[in-house]
């Protein structure tokens, strides 16, 4: 049986993109049943239905506060059955109750070498800081903001000329390597949280 996977977004989905191109793969152990994004417009959304993946938008504008919003993303989750949640270009911050409800089942990918430059503006914030290296990280979610375990991450070198703009661009690269090569881990029941530490068994 597949590893069943739901997918929040908040835009274009070029993450999403990737981990359908990945699902696509007859071998590949995981499946996306459905894509919830907060916003109508959202490209992601055209992404999933041509991949013929079930979608829904929950709007947060609809909600009084952010654990209501969470519990019906999380109702709509269970519903669809599933087993693990991938962040990807979801930009509301999520509770801590939603937090803790998809605990060591819920990850995200953040376009820095965490624990460096959580938050946004992160490949500004590489090139002021003179870093040699940036890169993206997948891991665990936790209540705190681009906190929790590491499960993989990805480096580039950060050359001289480099605009904000061409670090992102070949950090999304790396992003879309290392996003579905974690779900495929976890996927395969390789990914252990041990004491807040990730262990990944060869």
């Amino acid at each position: 049986m597949k590893l069943k996977v739901g997918v929040l977004i908040s835009g274009r989905g070029s993450n999403l993109q990737a981990l359908i191109d990945a699902c696509a793969a007859p071998d590949f152990p995981a499946k996306i049943v459905l894509v919830i994004s907060n916003k109508a417009d959202a490209y992601g959304l055209e992404r999933a239905h041509v991949a013929g993946i079930q979608t829904a938008v929950i709007n947060h504008k609809d909600f009084p506060d952010r654990q209501t919003f969470d519990r019906a993303m999380s109702e709509k989750l269970n519903q669809a059955g599933v087993q693990l949640v991938c962040l990807a270009g979801f930009m509301r911050l999520l509770s801590p109750w939603f937090a803790e409800e998809w605990r060591d089942r819920l990850i995200n990918i953040h376009p820095s070498l965490l624990p460096k430059f959580k938050g946004l503006h992160t490949h500004e914030a590489a090139i002021a800081a003179g870093e040699k290296t940036h890169g993206a990280t997948v891991h665990f979610v936790r209540p705190e903001l681009d906190e929790g375990p590491i499960i993989l991450q990805s480096s580039v070198s950060v050359l001289a000329d480099d605009t904000a703009e061409t670090l992102a661009a070949r950090v999304l690269e790396q992003e879309h390597i290392i996003y579905p090569r974690a779900v495929h881990l976890y996927a395969e029941g390789r990914v252990n949280v041990i004491e807040e530490k990730v262990f990944i068994a060869f």
